[in-house]
């Protein structure tokens, strides 16, 4: 399906591949949708390895953090495949965020989110739609050309 909207680039044409709602239980089934979907669209290994691992990090960060569940997007736009990942939970600030890789400082916050923006082409972190609270993470990789 072609929707118009906003995504990491501004507005455009998309196709939505995938929306789902998960939970604690449902991670082993996205990580296996989203492997499908990603090597349909395009996604070759190792980057698609790495889109799965970004995945399954940001997603866990909503169960554990943001309210017990989340709700996954993934869709191709402009040449990249995006994921957008949204929580019921406080929300939280791209500060969060270490700059040196989790653990040399003696804490081990932000070891998903750093690895995503590691290993991702673009991320952004956002808050809830309407001030309803939450968080809303997307990032994508470019497609190959």
């Amino acid at each position: 399906m072609v929707t118009e909207g906003a995504h990491l680039n501004g507005g455009g044409p998309q196709e939505r591949l995938l929306e789902l709602d998960f939970a604690q239980d449902d991670l082993p089934r996205l990580r296996v949708l989203v492997d499908q979907y990603a090597a349909w669209a395009g996604l070759a290994e190792p980057r698609r390895g790495d889109f799965v691992l970004a995945a399954d990090a940001v997603a866990r960060n909503a169960v554990e953090h943001g309210g017990g569940s989340g709700r996954l997007l993934l869709r191709r736009a402009f040449g990249a495949l995006e994921c957008t990942i949204s929580d019921s939970g406080p929300g939280f600030a791209s500060s969060v965020i270490p700059e040196l890789a989790p653990g040399l400082g003696g804490s081990h916050c932000g070891r998903g989110l750093w690895l995503t923006r590691l290993i991702t082409d673009r991320l952004v972190i956002a808050g809830g739609a309407g001030g309803a609270g939450g968080s809303v993470v997307s990032f994508a990789m470019v497609l190959p050309g």
